[in-house]
């Protein structure tokens, strides 16, 4: 080989060496520049290249899937353990309580089987399921909802200067709040936000100069046994006979005296209540439709279609506080039950039928007492949950008339409660009443003999408008029929109530000129 030969080789060997060193670099480059681009978790997948064709056709553009956006909303309260769905079809809940959100808390209920919401209606949905806490003779004190918040009670209509001091001290989240003039006050309903406990809260708040009162949210159940078709031929209207309700209806119909029923929804257009209501009001702010128990009650107090209720010349304020719950029928809390008083007081109730139960609650027991200075019967129910229950409220309250269920032999219905806090017994054992749309039903509990009591109040007001709660009281039950042990018991309080016996009591009182509140009419013979 030549020296020239040797210098040129050399020269190309040099050249390839520096190819080999430049690809590697650009190689390199390239990869790092992938890298950076690439989102983290993305596998690094080399590129196969592939030599560019002249198409004979145009190429297929198929368009990328259609994607929805939902924005991330302010979530007040929201629980560590919360689903969010994005609700891009139509929803159906069975078991569950849901929340809507938007950018400030809106409302909530407790849903059965109902259509929520529309296609991408753009809500976000929070599902946890239905449990007692805190059970006390079967009814949950605090709805699982609520097991992270407090009420607190401030005298007048405070400034939101005082609001938001009196939460930065106490590290509390405001939800929603509202003042009620039946107790002078504004309810606050307040989150924790912090991993403290409800009642080291509570032991905290007691010390606030600021503060009235502070206490759980708690829960109210409805009081019925659940529900069987009607027999043919079967004598579900026992009860008229029972309550010698035909004989009373010749003195007085209830005519023009305002019910309050709180309840759950009712069918105002079933004939057997139709042109009966003469005021409406969701304390819940749901689209719910009717709901068999609160129908069931009205039915029961004011029917007049095919079937005759206790008074069937009242009228009724229909007020849905309680929403439907798969487990117990319908339930609601001490801030929904509130803002359902307020409403009957403003609207002028003269009775108010509280057909459900729960635990002692100073808030409601509070605007009870209101309720009972301004010359309002209160008529609620003595609970389901059997003799071993303590007392439950607001039976329990000394300015309500607590009634207990009997059947149609005037046996004591097995899982009505017991205690010094009954007052009167009334039919509530397969009571054949109106349901929604258009249909009946057969249904048991004390929920149903509380509703014929209300009737019977309704009756004595009619026949003698002056009358006091506490004359109502006297009257109804000085006329009972005696049952079970002599005397007034624990089981069926001063006995089973007397429609016509009553109405003719109070009749002589008013003849009389006698006061009203102090009417002891005498006892009729068994």
């Amino acid at each position: 080989m030549t020296s020239g030969q040797t210098t040129k080789r050399g020269t190309t060997i040099v050249k390839q060496l520096a190819r080999v060193v430049m690809a590697g670099v650009l190689s390199l480059w390239f990869a790092s520049t992938a890298h950076a681009q690439r989102p983290p978790g993305v596998p690094n997948i080399p590129t196969i290249p592939t030599v560019p064709t002249t198409p004979s056709t145009p190429p297929v553009t198929t368009p990328p899937p259609e994607t929805i956006t939902v924005p991330t909303p302010r979530i007040v309260g929201s629980q560590p353990d919360a689903t969010q769905v994005v609700p891009n079809t139509h929803v159906i809940l069975q078991q569950s309580r849901t929340t809507d959100f938007n950018d400030n808390f809106l409302t909530e209920d407790w849903g059965k089987g109902r259509n929520l919401y529309g296609a991408r209606s753009g809500r976000i949905k929070r599902i946890r399921p239905l449990s007692g806490v805190g059970t006390a003779g079967g009814a949950a004190a605090t709805p699982p909802s609520e097991e992270r918040v407090v009420l607190i009670v401030v005298d007048g209509t405070p400034t939101d200067a005082r609001i938001d001091a009196l939460a930065q001290r106490h590290r509390l989240a405001r939800i929603e709040s509202q003042n009620f003039p039946l107790i002078a006050a504004t309810v606050f309903r307040w989150s924790i936000p912090d991993n403290r406990s409800v009642d080291a809260v509570l032991r905290e708040l007691a010390t606030d100069t600021e503060v009235r009162r502070a206490q759980r949210n708690m829960r109210y159940i409805t009081q019925d046994a659940g529900a069987r078709p009607p027999a043919e031929g079967s004598p579900e209207q026992y009860a008229l006979a029972k309550l010698h309700l035909p004989e009373a209806h010749l003195l007085a119909r209830g005519t023009d005296v305002a019910i309050a029923v709180i309840d759950s929804g009712i069918d105002v257009t079933h004939p057997e209540v139709a042109e009966t209501v003469i005021g409406t009001f969701d304390a819940l702010n749901s689209k719910e439709g009717a709901h068999p128990h609160g129908t069931g009650v009205a039915g029961t107090i004011a029917a007049h279609g095919q079937l005759i209720g206790a008074a069937p010349g009242a009228r009724i304020l229909a007020i849905r506080a309680f929403a439907a719950n798969p487990k117990d029928g319908a339930d609601s809390t001490s801030f929904v039950v509130m803002r359902a008083i307020s409403y009957a007081v403003q609207q002028h109730a003269q009775v108010i039928n509280m057909s459900f139960a729960g635990p002692a609650d100073p808030l409601v027991q509070e605007a009870l007492a209101a309720c009972a200075a301004r010359g309002i019967v209160l008529v609620a129910a003595a609970g389901n949950a059997g003799p071993n229950s303590p007392p439950l409220y607001p039976a329990a309250d000394r300015h309500v008339i607590a009634v207990t269920a009997t059947d149609s032999a005037d046996r004591l219905f097995p899982a009505s409660n017991r205690g010094a806090q009954i007052s009167i017994a009334a039919p509530g054992v397969d009571i054949l009443m109106p349901a929604p749309d258009d249909k009946y039903q057969v249904k048991s509990g004390t929920s149903f003999a509380a509703a014929y009591v209300s009737g019977l109040a309704a009756l004595l007001i009619d026949r003698n408008p002056g009358i006091t709660p506490d004359g109502v009281r006297a009257a109804l039950t000085a006329t009972a029929h005696d049952l079970g042990p002599k005397g007034r018991d624990d089981q069926f309080g001063a006995g089973l109530a007397d429609a016509r016996a009553a109405v003719e009591a109070v009749s002589r009182s008013l003849t009389a000129g006698a006061k009203t509140d102090a009417a002891t009419p005498p006892q009729p013979a068994r």
